[in-house]
């Protein structure tokens, strides 16, 4: 997990997308090195984020984001259409 202060963010998953990740931790988490399945989902967060900058920023860290600026709430299904 990240050594610095914890910014706050909230992923949301189905609920049978939620089970799977439950699922996991518990069948492999603590043998794969997690203390909790934050860290799970941090950890497979921060391997996306690198392989995109990888892929669409010159393998750059990105200019960081400041809080505010993603929506506050999750798309509405129209808007995912």
């Amino acid at each position: 997990m990240s050594k610095s202060k914890p910014a706050s963010f909230t992923p949301y998953f189905t609920e049978d997308d939620a089970g799977q990740v439950r699922a996991a931790f518990l069948a492999a988490g603590r043998a794969e090195g997690y203390a909790s399945i934050s860290e799970l989902i941090e950890a497979a967060t921060l391997r996306e984020v690198r392989r995109l900058a990888r892929k669409y920023n010159q393998s750059k860290a990105w200019e960081p984001a400041p809080p505010g600026t993603l929506r506050p709430r999750q798309r509405t299904r129209e808007e995912q259409r």
